[in-house]
């Protein structure tokens, strides 16, 4: 049987070829139309062009204030369960620790026991105060027998009220040891595990909504007078080659704090103080909490 090679090579090869003329007539077909592969990040924003006043300023990925909040306990005790892991969804409310509580049941058991007693001592005083009076009124009895009925009273009502008391304690104790997410997020850190004691304020977990970030970013104090709000930025990462973000200046601080990020480039210096100016950014961008960020923002002049 003869086979000629080059034939057949010339028919593996003519579908593939035609795949490939496909694939380039589809990516000409999205340029043309203004659109973008899948894969690139539609929030690309053009560099500041040269000439054009700006300040460059490093800074960092992070949760508005109120989208990141660490879990720490309000007991001493032992983790039952820690029932989340880092990555893990939450919603407000979920339970994501607990803690032992066997004890404080068993008190507030002891102390609901106590205003069932109590309940009983009241329904017996009352009888007691009404027969003390009627006996009295009828000049069988001293007062001091009446008076002694009602103290007895008085004495079981403060009883139940002292119980009750530490029922409702001893509920807002074990709430505590229901450790839940005050907010709907991401865990992103997890600090503890089941079976560990834990001292008061111990961190358990934190939880962090990711939809709600922005950018923080060191401008030198001498800069600081030419940053407005509203001013656009851009923002570029390393590591994310040929990928940059829009921003807006959203807050402007109105004082000068030390330099917490240590500067990448060696020629910026150390001891000058900064402006932490908050800069928003578009959900959805590839940028990790933490992450470090170079900024440059655009000013009047």
């Amino acid at each position: 049987m003869n086979i000629d090679w080059g034939r057949a090579s010339t028919r593996l090869l003519a579908p593939a070829g035609g795949l490939l003329l496909t694939v380039v007539l589809l990516c000409l077909a999205l340029r043309a139309r203004g659109g973008s592969a899948p894969g690139v990040d539609s929030s690309h924003a053009a560099p500041v062009p040269p000439g054009t006043p700006h300040i460059a300023a490093e800074g960092e990925l992070v949760a508005r204030p109120d989208a990141e909040v660490t879990l720490a306990s309000d007991l001493a005790g032992t983790l039952v369960h820690v029932l989340v892991r880092e990555g893990d969804l939450v919603k407000k409310g979920q339970r994501v620790a607990e803690l032992r509580s066997q004890d404080y049941r068993a008190a507030q058991d002891a102390a609901r026991a106590r205003v069932a007693q109590a309940d009983a001592d009241l329904a017996l005083f009352d009888q007691e105060v009404e027969r003390a009076h009627r006996l009295w009124s009828d000049d069988l009895a001293s007062k001091q027998s009446y008076d002694r009925a009602v103290r007895d009273r008085d004495a079981a009502r403060g009883r139940r009220a002292e119980a009750e008391a530490d029922v409702e304690r001893l509920e807002a104790i074990i709430e505590k040891t229901q450790i839940r997410a005050p907010i709907d997020g991401t865990v992103i850190a997890r600090f503890a595990e089941s079976g560990e004691t834990v001292d008061v304020g111990h961190p358990i977990v934190t939880v962090a909504d990711l939809a709600r970030t922005r950018v923080e970013a060191e401008v030198d104090e001498y800069d600081a007078g030419r940053v407005r709000v509203g001013a656009q930025a851009v923002i570029t990462a390393e590591g994310l080659t040929g990928m940059s973000w829009a921003g807006t200046v959203e807050e402007v601080p109105h004082n000068i704090t030390n330099r917490e990020l240590k500067p990448q480039d060696p020629g910026r210096p150390v001891d000058v103080g900064v402006l932490r100016v908050k800069i928003h950014v578009p959900a959805g961008t590839p940028l990790k909490l933490g992450q470090r960020v170079d900024v440059e923002i655009r000013t009047a002049g």
